[in-house]
Formats: structure tokens, C-alpha cells, sequence
């Protein structure tokens, strides 16, 4: 047998072979060994943040990642944009009839392996097997647990007139390498995505900004431009980004181009924004250049007096342009 079958999902001794062969074998430990309904966790003091996400990508493999590195990753992220460490997460999986075991094995090890880097540990799941053609191979539901030090306070609402806006790397790279997965389509420099979890460097921004670290978002689905417009409505200010400023691959810029996509609006995995005070931004660039996931952070605009909640770009050639929400996805199904 080297596929799934509905029966995996069917609560009887094909379940408990693939729970304990595939899950157990990978993420065991004291919560999730005794495989009750429910796993017993012991939280340190503070704030308790909680998050839930559902992964759908369409391939489940790309380069420079996977549906199951893709899932750890943004339930972490969510977190710990929250200000939260990251401590527990769970992991429920949606098996297509036919998807091959090995393929499960490798995913499987890829989220275990981003679960170890996050330093997070798998305390509970769930498995359920659905009908050939219902659900692209495979669909991931994770949750997360973390808590929010004393002093931490990070939320839109919180950014301010003269607030400097960071981004830690690129955009686009996420969007654009599953789009070229999907289509077959071949750049002169392949673009991987940036799929990563960011709980690590967001404890050095903190550590660097402590409370003038106003707020931290990232622009996942809807992009850059969808993460602005939600902070300026919050905030009720304007916000002005300088494109210039925005750095972005020459080859995810060549891609967007020839295909008709604003990068402004495609999704990442492994950026964040930060919203900071002006008097702490330089020693928050510093901290974010410092660490591997942060070296080509950049100053990309700030927080304007204007109480509409308006977003615009400066553009390279010196005009103006407003920056609207999405009215839907560029691309579906990239996370």
C-alpha cells in the first residue's frame, strides 16, 4: 500500500497505523503521545494568543518549500505578529484518496523540520480521508499557541503620525514561485519562495524597539499593499510608501511584468512589516540586517498626519498614486 485510502480517514486500525506511523513517528512528545482528545499544556505567564489557518497551495511542493513547511510557518507567524512567542501548535490533515505516502512523508518531514526551527512543538492533530478530486492532495488545518510577554503591546491601532514602515526582505517571492510551479514556467533566474518562520526575528526587532514597535503585520495573501491599506484604516492615518524604497528581485519584478501583476499585491511568506517610531527605526534596521531572515531590510515608507486612512506610493518617477485593497487574489490557492 503506497497510497492513501478512504479508509485512513475511517477511525479504525488503517487511522491508527497512519497516526502512528506518519505523525507520532515525526512529532512525538509527552502532550501528544497519549493521543487523547485533547492535548494538556502548561502556559507561562502573560498574555495568551491564539490563531487557526487552513493551507490549501496548489502545487504541494515548490521551490523553496511546502504545504507542510507553508502551514507551520504561517501559524507561527501569526503569532508572533501578535507580539507572542510561539509555543504549541496543532496539525490536521485533509488526505486526498490517492495521494502517495511518500509524498506525505516528505511533507510531513518538512513541517517537522520548520516546527524544530520556530522552536514549537506538534501537540495534537486530526486526520480525515476524502474522495479522489475533493481536496488537491492534501489540506492542512494547524493551530497555534503562544504567549505575549509582559510589555509587549504590538497592534495596528497603536501606529502613529511619523512612524517609519520596515519591511524585512523582498516581496513577491512566494506568489511568484508558486505561479511559475503551477504554470511550468521558466524565469532565466528561478525564484524560490521565501517561506520561513519569522518568531526568531521578531524577538530581535522587539529586543531593539521594546514598546516603540507600534505594529507588526505580514503581508501574506493581498500583499504589501493589502497589509498598508489594513493598518491605515486601523490607525486612522495616512500612509505613504516610496517604491523606490520597496526592494523588490529583479527576476520577481520581470515575472510581475510579464505577467500583467503588480508586486505590490503579491503574496509572501516570510516578510513582515513593521510600524515603528522614527527614533528607534535605525537601531530596528540594524537588529533586522543582522539576522538571516532580515538582511535586506529596508526603510519603505512612514505614517502621515492624514486622518483619512489612505495609502499612497511615491512612485520612482516622482508622481503619486493611491493604494487600494484587493478586490481578490492575483493568484489562488498560494497558501
Amino acid at each position: 500500500m503506497d497510497r492513501v485510502l478512504l479508509a485512513h480517514g475511517g477511525g479504525g486500525s488503517l487511522t491508527k497505523q497512519l497516526i502512528r506511523g506518519m505523525v507520532v513517528s515525526r512529532f512525538g512528545n509527552p502532550a501528544l503521545a497519549p493521543l487523547s482528545d485533547s492535548a494538556l499544556l502548561e502556559l507561562p505567564p502573560g498574555k495568551t494568543a491564539f490563531t487557526t489557518d487552513s493551507y490549501v497551495v496548489k502545487p504541494l511542493r515548490f521551490r523553496g518549500g511546502d504545504i507542510g513547511r507553508l502551514a507551520v510557518s504561517g501559524t507561527v507567524n501569526d503569532l508572533a505578529m501578535a507580539g507572542a512567542k510561539p509555543l504549541y501548535i496543532s496539525l490536521a490533515l485533509i488526505l486526498e484518496e490517492g495521494l502517495p505516502l511518500d509524498d506525505l512523508a516528505a511533507i510531513l518531514d518538512s513541517a517537522k523540520a520548520t516546527a524544530g526551527e520556530a522552536g514549537v512543538t506538534v501537540v495534537c492533530g486530526d486526520t480525515k480521508a476524502v474522495e479522489r478530486g475533493a481536496a488537491d492532495g492534501l489540506f492542512i488545518n494547524t493551530s497555534g499557541i503562544g504567549v505575549i510577554p509582559e510589555g509587549v503591546s504590538v497592534a495596528m491601532e497603536r501606529a502613529a503620525p511619523g512612524d517609519a514602515v520596515l519591511i524585512n526582505g523582498p516581496i513577491g517571492d512566494h506568489g511568484v514561485a508558486i505561479l511559475s510551479a503551477r504554470e511550468g514556467l521558466s524565469f532565466e533566474t528561478p525564484v524560490s519562495s521565501d517561506v520561513a518562520p519569522l518568531n526568531g526575528l521578531v524577538v530581535a526587532i522587539l529586543a531593539a524597539g521594546g514598546e516603540a514597535i507600534h505594529a507588526l503585520r505580514d503581508p501574506t495573501r493581498g500583499g504589501l499593499g493589502m497589509v498598508a491599506c489594513e493598518v491605515a484604516e486601523a490607525c486612522c492615518h495616512d500612509i505613504e510608501l516610496d517604491e523606490a524604497e520597496i526592494p523588490v528581485r529583479p527576476e520577481v519584478r520581470g515575472a510581475c511584468d510579464l505577467l500583467g501583476l503588480d508586486p505590490l499585491y503579491v503574496a509572501n511568506e516570510g516578510k513582515l512589516v513593521v510600524v515603528c517610531a522614527e527614533g528607534v527605526a535605525s537601531a530596528v534596521l540594524t537588529a533586522m540586517r543582522a539576522h538571516p531572515l532580515g538582511r535586506s531590510a529596508a526603510p519603505i515608507g512612514r505614517v502621515l498626519e492624514g486622518a483619512k486612512g489612505r495609502v499612497t506610493l511615491r512612485t520612482a518617477i516622482g508622481g503619486r498614486r493611491v493604494v487600494d485593497p484587493p478586490y481578490g487574489e492575483q493568484l489562488p490557492r498560494i497558501c
